[in-house]
């Protein structure tokens, strides 16, 4: 194995804290050259801490997912569509007498194609790989292929998990994994945008009969926040504030608030939880929920000592939590204080502008909801998500907060927004094309500038906006250095979740032993306890498990490394942060998952071990810079092996320390 470094004088201890510290915290000082000078003292060589799992360094295993492949006859439109855009940025660099930042070099540019597109930095062989392409159009090659890669579905799923706030149990008895895998197939499919969100909207059923639910489910038992949040994700406006009173920065009011939120009004999902009196007895009809809730009674009268099995509670109710939706009257609430009504009055549903296309006529309150929120017409929900987008490809949205679209925050600049709106309804929703053509700017292809959020002129795209590494990037990149395979293990799909949790009350009578037996089976298989308990056998390396952050349970504990650098608890809409402290600090430092990186069997040590120094050096600046590097560097990392205890020591110092540094944690 690589040596964890550990500093024995005064002196190389505070270079290499320095370096660390700086390295994190003051990301906007990123050089814009090689990497910092890099000179790691003598460490006494550690305890060996044993293999990396099998399952982690085994040769690559088959994914299971299948990915819609890119048209690659569309290159010549996607290059105008750039082109286009790129027009309208530069006329406003011209405006302010502005020139752009330099163009990437093939090092930056692989680089930041693969966090980008792939939620991870490239490995070393893929790096080497794209230098030594000679091809005119290798830099559109590579955006294709990273485009219809299983990467970029990870990559884009813990985007659109920080939006939708996915998690397995937004509540006890709601069983969301099937919804996970729906979104991460969704993705991988290339579904157009409006047709998901519209299925996610509509939908009725359990989670694994119909993992769409699971977007109702998540916000179940609170119908005015589910609205609130809804429009808030897919037409970027806050009208939070007018669930109680008349929003006091925005012209929405409480009328109108209730207004769109009776379309939703009668979504419910049968026996989960308590529910409203008409609810239940709409939910009794169904003969499964009856079923659920008479299982139920007789568990809690046969337990013993009068102790009942939550957890086995929790299972009979995800079994009778059927969305579904009736026809339901809301009404304002009893302190409503305003003139244009009554407390108590009964609203009549009305969205906040324009009007429920006619093709909707005769369906219910949901379908009405839905069909105006993603009409073509409503060219907000486009405007909505190409703004979304391009914050995500140039780190600041053109409006921005990117859910705050009113006339008191206008967009920097108009004329571009527009333009994107278009490009989307042009390109009838499909989001991964219009990345793919965001990604093929000039603009995007620029080296990064600082980003003052404080400063009063709109930032001038002059190159995206310099950005650190969110959590589940920085989890990846490490990851890519440590495992054969990363995509190794996935989650579980919801054919053999729904396998293991279904109880088929529509064929007679499920007694409370046969009950009592699935669950059991259903806990072996997918119990969040034994879940854990087997990726940590065969994926676990000092309690933490080595998959993909997309694959990993959510939500993940506060001590965990991915927790630590700021991935949300799954909340909050848009919950994670990139804010530097001191835990994050010593993770990098001395925490398990930059441990495995230098074990032996690890990806990187595997590649380094089977050269001599000088090539050694050449490896490890490749896998964790992707650039060669400088004289100077090499100079000082070929002393820094040939001098150490042993070579491995002196590589494991070298490997610690560029990963310590603030070229590694940002995106140039």
């Amino acid at each position: 194995m690589f040596v964890r470094p550990r500093p024995h004088t005064q002196r190389g201890r505070t270079a290499i804290l320095t370096l660390a510290v700086v390295g994190i915290l003051a990301g906007l000082a990123v050089g814009a050259g090689a990497a910092e000078k890099r000179v790691p003292a003598r460490r006494r060589a550690a305890a060996a801490q044993g293999r990396l799992p099998p399952a982690v360094t085994d040769a690559p295993a088959t994914t299971n997912l299948v990915v819609a492949p890119v048209d690659r006859s569309r290159r010549a439109t996607v290059a105008a569509a750039a082109a286009a855009i790129d027009r309208l940025v530069e006329a406003g660099w011209q405006e302010r007498g502005l020139e752009g930042s330099r163009a990437l070099d093939d090092a930056r540019y692989v680089r930041r194609m693969y966090l980008e597109l792939g939620g991870r930095i490239p490995t070393h062989e893929e790096t080497v790989t794209f230098f030594d392409d000679r091809a005119a159009d290798k830099r559109a090659e590579l955006v294709d292929r990273l485009l219809e890669s299983p990467d970029y579905v990870s990559h884009l799923y813990n985007y659109w998990a920080d939006i939708l706030r996915l998690t397995e149990r937004p509540q006890k008895n709601l069983y969301c994994e099937p919804y996970l895998d729906w979104v991460k197939r969704s993705i991988a499919a290339n579904r157009p945008f409006d047709e998901w969100v519209r299925e996610m909207l509509t939908a009725d059923g359990k989670t694994w009969e119909n993992p769409a639910v699971g977007f109702q489910l998540r916000d179940q038992g609170m119908p005015l926040p589910y609205v609130d949040n809804t429009v808030r994700v897919f037409l970027g406006t806050q009208i939070g504030c007018a669930q109680c009173h008349d929003h006091p920065f925005d012209s929405w009011t409480q009328h109108q608030f209730y207004e769109l939120a009776a379309f939703t009004a009668g979504t419910q999902a049968g026996a989960g939880g308590k529910l409203p009196k008409e609810q239940r007895r709409q939910a009794l009809t169904d003969p499964v929920v009856r079923s659920v809730r008479g299982l139920m009674a007789e568990a809690r009268r046969s337990a013993r000592d009068g102790k009942v099995d939550n957890q086995f509670l929790q299972f009979l109710q995800a079994n009778g939590t059927i969305v579904s939706h009736h026809t339901a009257a809301l009404a304002l609430p009893h302190d409503y204080k305003y003139d244009d009504a009554k407390p108590l009055d009964v609203v009549a549903p009305r969205v906040l502008w324009g009007e429920v296309p006619s093709g909707a006529a005769g369906a219910d309150g949901r379908e009405h909801f839905a069909a105006w929120l993603t009409a073509r017409d409503n060219r907000q929900f486009a405007r909505t998500i190409a703004n979304r987008l391009w914050k995500k490809v140039m780190g600041v949205g053109l409006v921005n907060p990117v859910d705050d679209f009113r006339a008191a925050n206008p967009p920097s600049h108009p004329e571009l927004l527009e333009h994107l709106t278009d490009l989307v309804l042009d390109l009838d929703f499909d989001l991964r094309e219009y990345l793919r053509v965001l990604v093929s700017t000039a603009t995007f292809a620029r080296r990064a500038v600082p980003h003052d959020p404080t400063v009063d002129s709109p930032f001038a795209f002059t190159g995206p906006a310099l950005k650190r590494m969110t959590a589940e990037q920085l989890w990846d990149s490490i990851l890519t250095l440590v495992a054969t395979d990363p995509e190794d293990y996935q989650r579980p799909r919801t054919e053999e979740f729904a396998a293991a949790a279904e109880l088929d009350l529509t064929r007679g009578k499920v007694t409370l032993a046969q009950a009592q037996e699935a669950y059991q089976r259903f806990v072996a298989a997918f119990g969040p306890r034994q879940t854990r308990l087997q990726l940590v056998k065969e994926y676990g390396y000092h309690g933490q498990v080595l998959a993909r952050a997309s694959e990993l349970p959510t939500p993940l504990p506060l001590g965990h490394f991915l927790r630590q650098f700021g991935q949300s608890d799954r909340e909050s809409i848009e919950g994670g942060r990139t804010v530097a402290t001191i835990p994050q600090i010593l993770a990098m430092f001395n925490g398990s998952i930059t441990h495995a990186m230098l074990e032996r069997g690890s990806a990187l040590h595997t590649e380094v071990m089977a050269d001599d120094p000088r090539r050694a050096v050449d490896v490890i600046f490749l896998a964790i810079l992707s650039h060669r590097p400088s004289a100077e560097d090499r100079q000082f990392a070929i002393q820094e092996i040939t001098s150490a205890e042993t070579p491995a020591t002196g590589v494991g110092n070298v490997i610690w320390a560029l990963l310590n540094t603030r070229e590694f944690l940002f995106i140039q």
